[in-house]
């Protein structure tokens, strides 16, 4: 076969495989969105229904004016902002000091150490929730979105010392070390010359955690009583009755829930790619 031809049909299959592995992704996205749109006959119908032929609002109104619960649908988005933004910058912050101290000091323990982290990775999060219901109680942090904060920086922690650590130790000691001879301080030093190195790795870590925080249901559950306190994930909950299932208003919440991560991903996604680019350089 003429390489040439062989050539193009390898990328003419690369490209069909990419484009079948995108649709089967964004698929469920798609079917939620469309059916949050739907009226309940196109819903509880048997035939297949690409597009909502019956464009309607209901389902989206009635969430937005009847709420979750006996509360705003816009208490649940807030609280679920709250948690997840409060989780991204403390485990951030705790990740990327853990992860300088592993990468640039040699000390007793340290290997136990990432031991360990790997080992908390490993645990499901069921195994952790008598544990950790205990501990937020004893510090009276129950029925509290600070509470939550603490539980998912706990979750969040250990991989991002795990990712920051490679970009920690991809930044040529050498720079620090320049800065020390020109006068600066070891504060000054590393928020001059190892954070804005280390950022895009950063950002990547906050994705993860942003994601993972967001989209947590079962401390958010047993933790909270209150439902004011609830996030979005349990407010959905409330639409799984015993008459059955409100699908519509489930997917229009759904949406609503999606549209904040996706903003988020838009800010911040060529930091992104760039911090998880550079993490692979060195491990």
């Amino acid at each position: 076969m003429n390489p040439l031809r062989r050539k193009r049909l390898s990328k003419i299959a690369l490209n069909t495989t990419a484009t079948l592995v995108f649709l089967f992704a964004v698929f469920p996205v798609y079917w939620m969105i469309a059916t949050s749109f739907k009226d309940n006959d196109q819903i509880f119908t048997t035939e297949f229904v690409p597009f909502p032929t019956h464009f309607t609002f209901d389902h989206l109104t009635k969430v937005l004016t009847e709420g979750v619960a006996g509360n705003s649908i816009w208490l649940y988005l807030r609280n679920s902002a709250i948690v997840a933004l409060g989780t991204v910058l403390v485990g951030s912050m705790f990740a990327l000091l853990a992860a300088t101290a592993v990468a640039r000091f040699r000390f007793k323990g340290r290997t136990s150490f990432l031991i360990a982290l790997l080992m908390a990775q490993m645990i499901p999060a069921e195994a952790l929730l008598i544990p950790l219901f205990l501990s937020v109680k004893r510090l009276g942090l129950y029925d509290q979105l600070l509470g939550l904060i603490v539980v998912n920086v706990g979750l969040t922690l250990p991989f991002g010392i795990w990712m920051l650590r490679t970009f920690v130790a991809a930044v040529p000691k050498s720079l620090e070390e320049a800065a020390w001879i020109d006068g600066a301080s070891r504060m000054t030093t590393f928020w001059k010359v190892l954070f804005p190195l280390v950022a895009p790795g950063l950002v990547a870590t906050s994705i993860f955690s942003f994601i993972t925080a967001w989209n947590e249901l079962i401390f958010a559950l047993i933790l909270m009583s209150d439902s004011s306190g609830y996030t979005m994930p349990v407010a959905l909950q409330y639409f799984f009755g015993q008459r059955g299932t409100d699908w519509g208003a489930i997917m229009a919440s759904s949406t609503l829930m999606t549209i904040p991560v996706v903003i988020f991903f838009l800010l911040v996604q060529r930091r992104m790619v760039s911090g998880l680019v550079a993490g692979a350089v060195k491990g």
